[in-house]
């Protein structure tokens, strides 16, 4: 049996990666786990292991290729023997019936087993059932039915929305015709397979709309095959999606899209009407929505540019040589996802200072008793010390959803630790790290920053934090203002410590006292919140007890 292997989700905000090696080759034996292709994407460069054992049959991608999730990879046949290609032809049947030409319509219409031939103008009743929804996906929830008994409908009109546990997506028609009955509700489950509706279709009907398209390249000719789409999916949009709670009201004529779709724009700030729709008679898609928003960020026309005139970039070369370099794709993502967290978080930053005399000297005596294993770093410790810092100040473990206007709480403590390498910022994060002690800390935070240099980072490596800690103390400096890593509500920015004189109530001595830098979502987090929050780490920083009897 031949499955297709897709790539798979790739974590929040990635659509897409380059593919920079193939590991793979048609012929070749591969195993489950074993990777066939190596990618990159926004944020790490990682292999995909594949989740099918055979033989390749296919390798539809190359080096150098962008690929998006969801797009197949590679073919293979589990059995090592060749498919039937019955399947395919049925599924692919409909879509002949309305682009090609009328002798290949003939051929493709006597081999279809859901579609018997019948005289011209004989009407027939057509099972639309759920198709294939990719790997390992056999069932799915009923999110909106988008037309009901006795619409009209065109083939490639979206019928019913669907989710799965990748994706939420539109199951197109594979026929035109009436509705005769709608097998499914919304808030039900279908399985793969499962009638969805049933269609009242003409096959000479059918054959005499895909002559004119077939033979005549005058528009005017197309004309009336898409009127009828535009004007009925208006009406069944409007009946559907009003049940909906969190649905605005839809006007008749309003652009065409599924909730769903509708929702995303709503949330991304633009107006629906707006978009540019490439389904069909201008149906938006989720991606139609993802790709306007995009080129309003690139182009400076978003939302929160309004009002604020792009100023082109002067010719430098006026003044001198240049030398102009494309952005990789992590630099690239780092821009957008700063610009953004700065344009929509009112950011605010807290300095304190944490007297770490006397930590300095215990983590320097840990460190000379240990043997081949991995130093104990004041980043360990900030980690263990935030880690319960975000259990006494909750509000500092969530992320805020200005939609629904509710904050998140979490209930697990992921430390994301920001790392320099030499092709941009990533940050890698520590699952749990409140159930770890300092020296597993420290192992860990080694070896998230040994692979992230090396671009072996997963995809999970840089997933889930909860809260981030940037240290530059190694480099230098004092004090700095870190931005926010939305969704994440806070992060702690570390400069380097020297020795100050501090009064210590009779006379000054010399200590060595660190910069700490706290910069805080003002929308979730007030600041006599983040001043107690700060002076807290500091605190348990300076008496280690703090940590045990509150932490």
């Amino acid at each position: 049996m031949s499955k297709e292997f897709k790539l798979p989700e790739l974590g929040e905000n990635i659509e897409s990666a380059d593919v920079i090696s193939v590991l793979v080759k048609a012929g070749d034996k591969i195993e489950k786990e074993q990777s066939i292709i190596e990618i990159e994407t926004d944020k790490a460069t990682v292999e995909v292991p594949s989740s099918i054992a055979g033989v390749v049959k296919e390798v539809l991608v190359k080096e150098g290729d962008k690929v998006k999730v969801g797009q197949v990879l590679i073919k293979v046949d589990e059995n090592g023997k060749e498919e039937s290609p019955a399947k395919e032809e049925i599924k692919e049947e409909p879509k002949v019936t309305k682009e090609a030409a009328p002798p290949p319509l003939k051929e493709k219409t006597q081999k279809t087993s859901e579609e018997k031939p019948l005289q011209s103008g004989k009407k027939e009743i057509v099972e639309m059932k759920l198709p294939e929804l990719g790997e390992n996906i056999d069932a799915a929830d009923i999110i909106a039915v988008l037309v009901k008994a006795g619409d009209e409908i065109q083939k490639d009109q979206g019928v019913i929305e669907i989710e799965t546990d990748k994706a939420t997506v539109e199951v197109p028609s594979s026929v035109s015709g009436k509705i005769v009955e709608v097998l499914v509700k919304e808030g039900s489950k279908a399985r793969v397979g499962d009638t969805l509706i049933k269609v009242e279709t003409t096959v000479g009907a059918e054959k005499d709309e895909a002559k004119p398209e077939a033979k005549a390249k005058e528009p005017e000719k197309k004309e009336p095959v898409q009127k009828p789409v535009e004007e009925e999916k208006p009406k069944v949009e409007i009946k559907t999606f009003e049940k909906k709670d969190d649905q605005p009201p839809i006007q008749k004529g309003a652009a065409p899209a599924a909730p769903s779709v509708r929702r995303l724009a709503r949330e991304l700030g633009v107006d629906i009407n707006d978009i540019p729709g490439t389904g069909p008679a201008g149906r938006i898609s989720m991606e139609d929505v993802k790709a306007y928003v995009k080129k309003l960020n690139e182009s400076g026309a978003g939302l929160v540019s309004k009002g604020i005139k792009k100023e082109a970039l002067p010719d430098f070369t006026k003044f001198g040589k240049v030398e102009r370099k494309p952005m990789n794709n992590i630099r690239q993502k780092t821009a957008q996802h700063l610009s953004y967290a700065w344009m929509t978080i009112p950011h605010v930053t807290q300095f304190d200072k944490a007297d770490i005399t006397e930590m300095e000297k215990v983590r320097k005596e840990m460190n000379g008793r240990s043997k081949g294993e991995s130093k104990l770093t004041m980043t360990a410790i900030l980690a263990k010390v935030s880690a319960s810092a975000l259990k006494v100040f909750p509000q500092f473990n969530a992320s805020i959803d200005m939609e629904n206007n509710e904050i998140i709480y979490k209930k697990y403590y992921n430390i994301g630790i920001a790392v320099d390498t030499e092709f941009g910022l990533i940050v890698p994060v520590i699952k749990n790290a409140d159930l770890k002690n300092m020296t597993e800390l420290a192992k860990d935070i080694s070896e998230l920053a040994e692979r992230a240099r090396n671009k072996k980072t997963s995809l999970d490596d840089l997933q889930g934090a909860c809260f981030t800690i940037t240290n530059l103390g190694g480099i230098g400096g004092t004090y700095f203002t870190p931005i926010v890593n939305s969704p994440e509500v806070a992060i702690l920015g570390v400069s380097r410590g020297n020795y100050e004189p501090v009064y210590n109530g009779k006379e000054f001595e010399p200590r060595i006292m660190l910069p700490l830098s706290l910069s805080y979502d003002h929308r979730v987090i007030d600041g006599a919140d983040a001043a107690r929050f700060l002076r807290w780490i500091c605190e348990a920083i300076e008496n280690p007890m703090k940590l045990l009897v509150e932490g």
